[in-house]
């Protein structure tokens, strides 16, 4: 991987040497990545980008020419500037699995670390989990309206970079994706890359016919069978017809026609009728052109005879809500004695103010079909209880209340750095995919509304609610 230590924002620099010079570099901060909205006004996100802020974590190092370009700015001592020549990471990392279903105002990742370390790792964490968190959150919505039917990331020539078009690829497929168009994902992450022609290779050669023909002689024992692109010039008179009889000139049955422009909906009825009439009753419909989950949503409401979708550029730059907005608060540090001491950022805007302390994030499952009821967030040495009913209650109304009983408490902050030393298992980009499939169907389907979801209540136990409470009080003395 590349060192991206210097991925930082200036000011993590000046703040680090400003803590190195007044002795505050070794005291112990605990810091918490959350988010404070679901993009596209959904009910939850994806959670994605763990893996890489590990492998960010674990090549943390200054290289000779870091310090020479720091030393450059005259700003910095050269105490502090041979401090940075042997940096690493040596705190603790926790955080929620790749994959999981998260929600406004709870930790997806705590620090506690010097806090020079873990000032410094700010940025990195943040661009990588909105990134990744994004992106998978919009692609498991896209999946969800697709109803079954496989979705294909199509997004990498509209990504903004190249690490975004392969790391959005990986996030993609974590999000429900079924496959990517982008070879380096599956290079590098395992993603199932596939891929049939662009227009230009129908017009190449003299005539559609020809083309046709000779992509399925060239491929027609490919694994993937042969797909072939109709709307070069007329889907419906010179495109299927073709397509047809190069099908059965070589005697291709489960091959796939696309379609990536015209009405979706009024082209896909009618191409599955000649499809039909032609007897090649296994060829799929495969549709593209600017999609995202609204308008497939809309055109399988109105009878499209789709079996498969490509999605590009309006998944992988999330585009009607490009930003995840995730932040990166200091909620507590530790006094000499090793105490915790909380720490809460208070704002006029109220859903900018912060939840101090270092906690544990629940997730409460009714033991009977094992839904989701809600998440808790307590103190770091509470324990949840959960052969005992527990009153829970929204933590701004809090006359909302709840008593839970025959539910199920799992911890989701799950150790990933003890000491700098990496304690969490490396899994396989298919497994977090896995994982994430199944852990969506834990949820509700209120909750899984693309509009107007039903809210998923993160509550905060009484005694984390009190230390907020009594800190809000006193915050103006």
């Amino acid at each position: 991987m590349h060192n991206y230590t210097m991925l930082v924002d200036f000011y993590e620099l000046t703040m680090g040497a400003g803590y190195f010079n007044c002795g505050k570099s070794s005291q112990i901060a605990y810091f918490d990545m959350f988010f404070r909205s679901v993009p596209d006004g959904g009910g939850f996100a994806i959670a994605a980008g763990l893996e890489q802020v590990i492998e960010y974590i674990e090549s943390l190092r200054f290289s000779a020419e870091d310090i020479a370009f720091l030393r450059s700015k005259k700003i910095f001592s050269e105490e502090f500037l041979a401090y940075l020549a042997t940096f690493k990471f040596t705190g603790d990392i926790w955080a929620i699995s790749e994959g999981t279903p998260v929600f406004p105002g709870e930790p997806i990742l705590t620090v506690r670390a010097p806090a020079i370390e873990a000032q410094f790792i700010e940025t990195y964490i943040l661009l990588t989990l909105n990134h990744q968190s994004l992106v998978a959150t919009k692609a498991n919505r896209i999946v969800r309206s697709a109803a079954g039917r496989p979705v294909i990331e199509f997004g990498a020539r509209r990504a903004q970079g190249p690490s975004a078009a392969v790391l959005g690829a990986r996030a993609a497929y974590i999000g429900g994706c079924a496959a990517t168009a982008c070879a380096a994902a599956e290079q590098l992450y395992g993603v199932p890359a596939v891929g049939t022609m662009a227009h230009s290779w129908v017009q190449m050669f003299d005539t559609e016919a020809e083309a046709f023909d000779t992509y399925c002689k060239t491929y027609a024992a490919a694994p993937g069978g042969v797909t072939l692109l109709v709307d070069t010039y007329n889907v419906l008179k010179s495109g299927v017809p073709n397509a047809i009889a190069a099908f059965k000139a070589h005697g291709i049955t489960n091959g796939a026609i696309r379609l990536d422009s015209g009405d979706i909906t009024y082209l896909s009825k009618k191409c599955r009728v000649m499809l039909d009439d032609a007897g090649l009753h296994e060829t799929r419909i495969v549709v593209s052109n600017s999609l995202d989950e609204y308008i497939i949503r809309d055109i399988l409401i109105q009878g499209a005879r789709v079996d498969a979708f490509g999605v590009g550029e309006r998944l992988i730059v999330s585009k009607s809500d490009p930003v995840f907005g995730g932040v990166y608060k200091l909620v507590a540090l530790e006094d000499e004695e090793g105490r915790i001491v909380p720490k809460i950022k208070v704002s006029e805007n109220i859903g900018k103010i912060t939840t101090p302390h270092f906690k544990k994030v629940w997730r409460l499952f009714c033991r009977d079909n094992g839904k989701a009821l809600a998440d808790l967030l307590t103190l770091h040495d509470e324990v949840v209880d959960d052969t005992q009913p527990l009153e829970i209650f929204d933590p701004v109304h809090t006359w909302k209340r709840k008593m839970l009983t025959n539910f199920r408490a799992q911890q989701l902050l799950e150790p990933i750095f003890i000491d700098g030393k990496r304690v969490y298992p490396k899994l396989t980009t298919q497994q977090i995919r896995t994982y994430c499939l199944q852990s969506v169907e834990t949820l509700w389907d209120e909750v899984k509304r693309l509009e107007s979801p039903h809210t998923y209540y993160v509550d905060l136990s009484q005694k984390l609610w009190d230390v907020k409470d009594k800190m809000l009080n006193n915050s103006g003395r």
